[in-house]
């Protein structure tokens, strides 16, 4: 049966990539232990999805306590867990239709934050449905994490997802807002609660590892040439580690298209140091009577 103007093959390959992307973060979840490998993880996911699916969606995102966003290993990166908070985001795509999921593994003795974003997911995903405010949705997780008496981190929010789109509208605050979007039969939408000790917003830090399209120009340098038809062919519009690129000099050829804006970069995003940030997120289609959990 059709959701809305998604037609059966599209539902089923939303849901299809939401079956592979709980097959990938189970496993990666359970190879995170003091000792391992970022890259080891990141790589063991990445290849899995390529394995079971049409490719990642976004590069696998290992954020580390007062990381929230968009860390992810370079290359020959080194680091180990320890004693860490680590949240692991993941993003599969089959034929460009997108699943996306985190979850936070902790090991340093905190795991009621951890909790206070996995109950704030719960309490999103029943409250989502046709006709719902995202800023009604936004005040059930904000509530929730407060009463855990942490913060939500107010400057990131869940979004929708589209076919080779990862982040569009509409818009899952993570507070309460006066005025959000309505939600519509047949919206895909990925729903991010992030709690914290902190101060509730994140900042850019100087790592920088992934980076997305920004538009196609021709471009002088062979290097650059090069990254940019690897990442037109096999990424598209989708986010990409600078480890993926098979060119010479790959972070002097991403420097370059940068200077040009043919790609942009995603710096870090972190909360103050010292603090910690727990996540939890599921992707969902709006249906008549609610939603349908695809991850």
């Amino acid at each position: 049966m059709s959701i809305g103007p998604l037609d059966d093959e599209t539902v089923e390959k939303y849901r299809e990539a939401g079956e592979v992307l709980q097959t990938v973060l189970d496993e990666a979840a359970e190879m995170v232990e003091p000792g391992v490998k970022h890259l080891e993880v990141a790589e063991y996911a990445e290849s899995r999805i390529e394995e079971l699916a049409d490719g990642c969606a976004f590069p696998v995102n290992i954020s580390v306590d007062e990381e929230a966003s968009h860390a992810t290993p370079a290359r020959d990166d080194e680091t180990e867990f320890g004693e860490d908070m680590v949240c692991l985001d993941v993003g599969v795509h089959v034929d460009g239709y997108i699943a996306d999921a985190a979850r936070t593994i902790d090991f340093t003795g905190t795991p009621d934050l951890v909790e206070a974003a996995e109950e704030a997911l719960d309490v999103a995903v029943d409250a989502i449905g046709p006709g719902v405010d995202t800023g009604t949705v936004g005040a059930e997780i904000e509530d929730v994490i407060r009463g855990y008496g942490y913060t939500p981190v107010l400057n990131l929010s869940g979004h929708g997802v589209a076919q080779y789109d990862a982040h569009t509208g509409p818009s899952i605050p993570n507070r309460g807002v006066d005025r959000g979007a309505e939600l519509q039969v047949g919206d895909v939408v990925a729903v991010e609660p992030f709690a914290t000790d902190g101060r509730g917003k994140v900042s850019e830090g100087s790592t920088e590892e992934i980076y997305g399209l920004e538009r196609e120009q021709s471009v002088r340098n062979r290097q650059a040439r090069q990254a940019l038809e690897q990442i037109t062919e096999e990424y598209r519009t989708l986010p990409f580690a600078a480890r993926w690129l098979d060119v010479p000099r790959a972070k002097m050829a991403l420097r370059r298209l940068k200077q040009q804006d043919v790609v942009h970069g995603y710096p870090v995003l972190k909360e103050e140091e010292g603090r910690l940030v727990s996540q939890a997120e599921h992707t969902v289609i709006v249906t008549e009577d609610g939603c349908e959990v695809t991850t």
